[in-house]
């Protein structure tokens, strides 16, 4: 099997033929935007952070398979995370698609593994877990603000 039929494996495709938690999120806590300028993948995230924990996680965009099966696959493996977690997890991710050994707290996650073996794909496969550590740090700054 090549490195690419490997990355296009049945759960990749089925992320991104049938993503999970698209769409818009009302109410949320935090809605953020993530775009990657060097193939036009984008991505808006909408959190709803409930008691430190992320009780519901959405997304829009518009991109290739990899940018889309990743921001589906990481709703997925956020809700219920605290947000200790959630940051934990996104720096797991950020470790393994750049050469890392993947924890095993990924999950099915590991599946994007390969792409750090295709330096075009990286950004793509990181656009959802960059935006995400972008919304947690707002979430943040929000409820500093609000204290």
């Amino acid at each position: 099997m090549s490195l690419l039929d490997s990355l296009y494996k049945e759960i990749i495709l089925d992320h991104y033929k049938r993503p999970r938690n698209r769409g818009e999120l009302e109410p949320h806590t935090v809605r953020q935007e993530g775009l990657n300028p060097s193939c036009g993948d984008e991505l808006e995230l909408f959190l709803l952070i409930d008691d430190d924990k992320v009780a519901e996680a959405k997304f829009i965009g518009e991109g290739c398979a990899i940018s889309q099966a990743s921001a589906s696959m990481m709703t997925q493996a956020l809700k219920g995370l605290s947000v200790a977690e959630a940051r934990s997890l996104a720096a797991d991710f950020k470790e393994m698609i750049h050469g890392g050994e993947p924890s095993d707290r990924l999950g099915d996650l590991k599946l994007l593994q390969g792409i750090s073996k295709l330096h075009a794909r990286v950004k793509c496969a990181t656009l959802p877990w960059v935006t995400l550590t972008e919304a947690l740090d707002s979430a943040q700054a929000k409820e500093q603000q609000a204290k």
